[in-house]
């Protein structure tokens, strides 16, 4: 246990190197309210040992009044004093406590921004690991949690200041007691310090149980999810779910928190013996008449506020320094770098594209996985050619257009455009000549524009274009029936929302990828909802508008893929068969035989 409790220390007297890009972020936020914030409390520091002294002065002049000697007009200007220094301390406060919270508020913001950008600039294959998550999940945590320790760290500073004042004062009449007090508060700050860091260690152990318990509650109580949870009757074993998870999380913590306070309470008594000892010192250094009675004001009331304030300072360092630890967490997520990137200097992208895409023995696994998705694969996909792509599920179609849109890079082999490797080419450049639509499109809970102009959300004041994209997938019609058309608020999310069937809900993600003018259209099965008969009047006019574009379509109906130039047959990863529809039934292969069993469907 000693082993692990210094181990504990070091661990956090280590992460207070965190403080410096910490405060180096709220700088940035607002220079001109993080400079005000540290000057007000400078000045504020001072305050105490100044109310102090005049105490002591006005105590003592009032003793010297009823002995004849004193003088009312410097007394009432002591009071006078002591009420200006108290007016000026309630506006000091007033005015950290405002710029406290305005400079914690432009600071999670300005964080939430670069954690949101940051996460924009990964690889999706980093998203589709857990223990990404479990990183993502801590540090998203940190942008709005971590403004408490911002008031923490500059209190603890003024405090600092304020003891060194104190200390001063105290020091002149008895530097002894400055010792004692040190050593009364060390155990506790100790004990303090060490609960802090078992508290750590368990929320951090604890991170995919916590996201898991946030994921219960969501099903638990979700507009996405209540239909399943009233059909299906899940409500019970939810809520059995949860309240296990929560009762064994709740009985770890239990058992640090009871320990804490049993511990904290025998430190504190000791501070607390510590302090009359001294007390009893100075009432009989009063009472042999070595000081006098108000110094022996200024003196237990230096003493009593040090006390109060270095248990403070210790106990707060034991925060910081757990709050330090958890920025870290935010840190390690912002330090994490994509691997797939731009060029140092890119290839110009060509416009237009000549002769197209090209696969050379590509193949793919995912990072820590043995299986391969795909695996030498190799084919040619022409410059304004149509290219459906076939094949079981998990066969490798979605993942074949995530390389072509370098969402993954390949494991081996290469992709080439116009006979230059994929990755010479800027990575945005590269997206921006490709739309590209998912089965598992987001609906955004967004206004019915905004929706649509995800597709190039550059032109989401480009009210023309969002229209004709409309007009393209046919999502006018959606808008027309709604009562603010494209200003309409989608979803049920929020207030004034209206939900679309899932037909109209995939003509408005449709509308996205006619948004931008790209040179090669993806569709991913965004038609796998709609009949068979809307799926191919969708890919008729798909076909008809992106005329001399290259496209590549996915889709398990037979019937919609014979209107590609030529289809690609994927099983297991690998090219099974390649060709025209009518190619591929001559061959009478597996392409051949899918297709009949399907047609056999319709019969």
């Amino acid at each position: 246990m000693e082993k692990k409790d210094k181990q504990g220390f070091r661990e956090q007297f280590s992460a207070l190197h965190n403080l410096i890009p910490f405060f180096r972020l709220i700088w940035q936020a607002s220079p001109v309210m993080a400079l005000g914030n540290v000057a007000l409390r400078l000045f504020k520091s001072a305050i105490p040992l100044a109310t102090l002294w005049v105490g002591k002065e006005i105590i003592d002049e009032v003793l010297r009044l009823m002995e004849g000697s004193g003088g009312m007009d410097y007394l009432w200007l002591l009071v006078g004093i002591e009420l200006g220094l108290a007016i000026l301390s309630d506006l000091m406060n007033r005015g950290i406590t405002l710029l406290d919270s305005l400079l914690g508020d432009l600071f999670a913001n300005e964080t939430s921004v670069r954690l949101i950008e940051h996460a924009a600039r990964l690889d999706l294959y980093q998203f589709e690991d857990a223990g990404f998550y479990d990183k993502l999940e801590r540090a998203r945590r940190q942008t709005t949690g971590r403004t408490v320790l911002m008031s923490q760290v500059l209190a603890q500073l003024q405090d600092m200041v304020t003891l060194l004042f104190l200390a001063g004062g105290l020091i002149a009449f008895s530097p002894w007691l400055i010792l004692l007090l040190v050593v009364a508060v060390i155990p506790s700050f100790l004990g303090e310090t060490h609960f802090n860091q078992r508290t750590y260690s368990l929320t951090r152990s604890w991170t995919p149980e916590r996201r898991e318990l946030d994921y219960l509650r969501y099903i638990g109580a979700s507009d996405q999810t209540a239909k399943e949870v009233k059909i299906f009757n899940l409500s019970g074993f939810i809520a059995r779910r949860f309240a296990d998870l929560s009762t064994r999380y709740y009985q770890a913590n239990r058992g640090i928190a009871v320990r804490r306070a049993l511990w904290g309470s025998a430190l504190s008594a000791l501070g607390t013996l510590s302090y009359y000892g001294a007390y009893v010192y100075i009432i009989l250094q009063a009472v042999g008449g070595m000081i006098t009675l108000g110094t022996l004001t200024f003196l237990a009331g230096s003493f009593q506020r040090m006390r109060g304030m270095l248990q403070g300072v210790m106990n707060r360092f034991s925060k910081i320094a757990q709050g330090a630890l958890y920025l870290q967490d935010l840190f390690d997520f912002l330090a994490i770098s994509p691997q797939i990137t731009s060029p140092a200097e890119p290839e110009p992208f060509p416009q237009p594209i000549r002769e197209g895409f090209t696969f050379e023995d590509v193949g793919f696994r995912y990072p820590g996985s043995e299986r391969w998705a795909i695996r030498g694969l190799s084919f040619h996909l022409g410059a304004g050619e149509k290219l459906a792509l076939v094949g079981e599920n998990g066969a490798g179609k979605t993942t074949l257009v995530k390389l072509l849109a370098r969402l993954y890079e390949p494991t081996e082999g290469r992709i080439l455009i116009d006979g230059k490797d994929i990755r010479s080419f800027g990575l945005q450049e590269l997206r921006n000549q490709i739309g590209i639509i998912f089965q598992d499109y987001i609906r955004f809970q967004l206004q019915a524009g905004e929706n649509i102009a995800i597709g190039n959300i550059s032109q989401l004041e480009e009210a023309s274009v969002i229209e004709q994209a409309a007009q393209k997938s046919l999502a006018d019609t959606v808008v027309d029936t709604l009562p603010e058309r494209y200003r309409q608020l989608l979803g049920k999310r929020f207030a004034g929302g209206i939900d679309l069937s899932g037909g109209q809900w995939q003509k408005i993600a449709l509308a996205r990828a006619y948004m931008r003018d790209a040179q090669l259209l993806i569709l991913d099965e965004p038609t796998a909802a709609l009949d068979a008969r809307a799926e191919h009047e969708v890919f008729l006019r798909f076909a008809e508008l992106i005329d001399g574009k290259s496209a590549v379509i996915i889709s398990h109906r037979f019937s919609t893929v014979r209107m590609a130039d030529r289809i690609l047959f994927l099983e297991n990863g690998q090219l099974l068969e390649l060709g025209s529809h009518e190619e591929l039934l001559a061959k009478d292969g597996k392409y051949a035989e899918l297709f009949k069993l399907q047609a056999q469907g319709y019969e």
